[in-house]
């Protein structure tokens, strides 16, 4: 699998979900602070973003995402734009929303958060199996 990798497509697809990311977040940022039940001295820091490692990680797993999406577009059928977006839509409703509603409900978070969540990976996957999709293999 790791010979067929495009990995100019991982990479566009990783700046892609970090633009998304950023005006997601960017738009739902007090919602999802409000949601998160986050204290006034976590806002803070999540305002001051005193942390910039928090950036690397998503980038690292935002490349572990494609690089997966990759293989499992592969494995689905043709590298296409469609079969990428419907296999990454799946991928989503398989795995992404019903962890994040699990885990949600479990520690007792906001429906708000679960929505504002499961959205923005809904819109990263889409995009990472559109372009994925479109790109094909090396």
């Amino acid at each position: 699998m790791i010979e067929s990798v495009n990995w100019i497509a991982i990479a566009v697809a990783v700046v892609a979900s970090m633009i998304i990311g950023a005006a997601w977040f960017g738009l739902f940022a007090k919602p999802w602070m409000k949601a998160a039940a986050l204290s006034p001295d976590e806002i803070a820091r999540v305002e001051g973003n005193e942390n910039p490692g928090k950036y690397g990680i998503a980038v690292l797993t935002h490349i572990i995402m494609a690089w997966v999406l990759s293989g499992v577009i592969g494995h689905a059928g043709e590298m296409t734009l469609a079969n990428g977006m419907l296999t990454a839509f799946l991928c989503w409703a398989g795995f992404i929303v019903t962890t994040i509603t699990v885990t949600d409900r479990f520690q007792l978070r906001s429906w708000n958060l679960t929505l504002i969540d499961c959205g923005h990976y809904l819109l990263v996957l889409l995009a990472q199996g559109a372009i994925i999709g479109w790109f094909g293999t090396s």
